[in-house]
């Protein structure tokens, strides 16, 4: 199999074999007019097993929301054909924006406008906890 160098572009790293297609959906990349090849279930000296996403230019890419997905993705940014910058992410400390709370008295709930906001409580578990009431939210 044969996929291009990248002149301009991302290339996402170290994806946790089988999450290739949530990041896809998510970062919604079937909408860009660039080319963007996906590989699922590469060989790996260090996972045994990973999915690699190749990105056709530089886009923005919110890497909280890429953390908390799949931590220990490197991100890598090419210009000119060349490693401009590597980045290797891990759990965002807060998320706003992407998770709802669950607590029915929150009051991000009554107040639809108001962003919620959540943060890390416990790394070990991924646990999350809303900065308004305190309720937790546990990722998978």
């Amino acid at each position: 199999m044969i996929i291009g160098k990248i002149e301009d572009g991302i290339v996402l790293d170290h994806i946790t074999a089988g999450r290739g297609m949530e990041i896809y959906r998510t970062l919604h990349l079937d909408e860009l007019d660039c080319s963007v090849a996906m590989i699922t279930n590469a060989d790996s000296v260090k996972m045994g097993r990973k999915d690699i996403i190749k990105i056709g230019r530089v886009i923005d890419i919110n890497l909280d929301v890429l953390g908390f997905i799949d931590p220990g993705i490197t991100v890598n940014i090419i210009r000119g054909g060349k490693l401009y910058k590597r980045e290797r992410l891990t759990l965002p400390k807060s998320l706003k924006g992407v998770l709802k709370c669950k607590n029915p008295r929150c009051i991000t709930t009554v107040e639809p406008e108001l962003v919620s906001e959540f943060r890390l409580s416990e790394v070990d578990s991924r646990t999350y906890r809303c900065i308004y009431c305190e309720a937790l939210a546990q990722l998978p």
